[in-house]
């Protein structure tokens, strides 16, 4: 395994600390939080930097890394569920898409990096979880909000636009495959 992958692999870590600090939350805890996920959400960009960097781009990476964002995201999200901050059907909506997009990269023999799309998804989801978990004053409680929705529209036109020319080429393929089969 290259230094990337052990680097995205490291973001587990900080996780069952996470879920512990948001379990029964003090505003002291809640700041620990923040900062673990933070940490944890920056070594995203780290990863993806000395891959790139040492030329250390693997499959493996481009399969654990958003694997590892997924788990880093729906971690904070469902604890957020638990203290009432956030809706399940919102979070359910983040869900749904990552578990499609996870099926359908399965199924590819290559496997694509993330567009700017999935980049700005995971970057709105990184600042409203913060948001969210940090102590913040009331007046910070609609902005937080706000910041979660934006998320979740981020997310799920991050995914229509990953799956969406995927469909497309693949059923133009599809039928000129059909075609040829039929012409033999």
């Amino acid at each position: 395994m290259t230094i990337p992958n052990w680097i995205t692999f490291s973001r587990l870590l900080g996780l069952p600390f996470l879920l512990y600090g948001l379990h029964d939350p003090t505003p002291t805890s809640r700041w620990v939080c923040v900062a673990i996920f933070i940490v944890a959400a920056g070594t995203d960009w780290l990863d993806g930097y000395l891959a790139r960097k040492l030329n250390q781009v693997s499959d493996l990476g481009k399969f654990l890394d958003p694997l590892v964002d997924k788990l880093l995201v729906l971690a904070p999200l469902l604890a957020l569920i638990e203290l009432g901050q956030v809706p399940a059907w919102g979070v359910f909506l983040i869900l749904g898409r990552e578990l499609a997009i996870a099926g359908w990269r399965v199924s590819q023999t290559q496997i694509s990096g993330a567009n700017i799309w999935g980049k700005l998804k995971t970057v709105s989801q990184i600042v409203a979880i913060a948001l969210l978990i940090a102590p913040l004053p009331q007046e910070w409680q609609l902005p937080s909000i706000v910041a979660f929705w934006i998320s979740v529209v981020l997310t799920l036109v991050s995914g229509a636009i990953y799956l969406l020319p995927q469909t497309t080429s693949s059923t133009v393929l599809d039928r000129q495959l059909d075609v040829k089969q039929e012409k033999n």
